[in-house]
């Protein structure tokens, strides 16, 4: 049975998508058979991984919206082991479609019930809300991963997301855990940056990944190229980061 992850901060700009993207390729490099579901409209994480957008026939949209088999939304990446679910900008307007379905909070983890014998890890990179797609994907779930990044304002909005992961534990998903908080765009040059690290450790504790992502170029530039950063520059720091955080999830699995 494969293990369903969501990457959830409905704060923008705090790696999730990079994280999605670069843990899922690290997986796959450790020889696990992942799916990365794209539930974020920008579609980033799907382009990231070398899909054309303007190929897409099918999407999570259809999926959600339409109840289309997911094995026919399922694309293969460069990546042997990697496939893809990808979104698309439809997904804009799929909350309010998906508000008069019977179990609206459900559909996802209805359609992934088929799908996890099928994967090792299947991962949810969510929309930087709280909508209605990321209360699907977090009721979906077996653990969520937070990414924060390193600098100000790094914490505001962490105790909403907090707030509704308790809402959900509660009403929809009892089994839900925290995988654990992870630290973006670190440099340890940056006092600001140490004092964040410091703050989130002592604050969540034994919650936080060890492995902690540095800021690094080649995270960046490898999207434009529709790879994952192991595939653009494997020595970079960006991706050997990436995959020590594959290392520990997959180590804690083992205990």
């Amino acid at each position: 049975m494969g293990k369903i992850i969501a990457l959830a901060n409905q704060k923008g700009g705090v790696g999730k998508t990079t994280t999605s993207m670069n843990l899922a390729a690290s997986l796959a490099t450790l020889e696990k058979h992942v799916l990365l579901i794209d539930a974020d409209p920008q579609a980033n994480a799907s382009s990231g991984l070398g899909v054309d957008l303007a190929e897409v026939d099918v999407s999570i949209y259809d999926c959600l919206v339409n109840k289309t088999d997911p094995h026919e939304a399922i694309y293969e990446t460069d990546i042997k082991g990697l496939d893809i679910i990808p979104s698309h900008i439809d997904l804009v307007g799929a909350e309010i479609e998906m508000l008069n379905l019977s179990e609206r909070e459900r559909i996802l983890e209805n359609l992934l019930k088929p799908l996890r014998a099928e994967y090792d890890y299947i991962l949810i990179d969510c929309s930087p809300s709280l909508g209605l797609i990321t209360v699907n994907a977090l009721t979906a779930a077996d653990s969520v991963i937070i990414p924060v990044q390193c600098e100000y304002f790094a914490l505001e909005g962490i105790s909403k997301l907090l707030n509704t992961i308790k809402i959900i534990k509660t009403k929809l998903n009892p089994k839900l855990a925290i995988e654990g908080f992870l630290l973006t765009m670190y440099d340890s040059r940056l006092r600001l940056a140490n004092q964040i690290k410091e703050e989130v450790q002592r604050h969540f504790q034994e919650l936080v990944f060890k492995t902690v992502i540095n800021r690094n170029v080649k995270l960046s530039e490898a999207p434009s190229h529709g790879v994952p950063a192991i595939l653009y520059d494997a020595d970079s720091t960006g991706a050997r980061n990436h995959l020590e955080l594959a290392k520990e999830i997959t180590d804690r699995e083992k205990k």
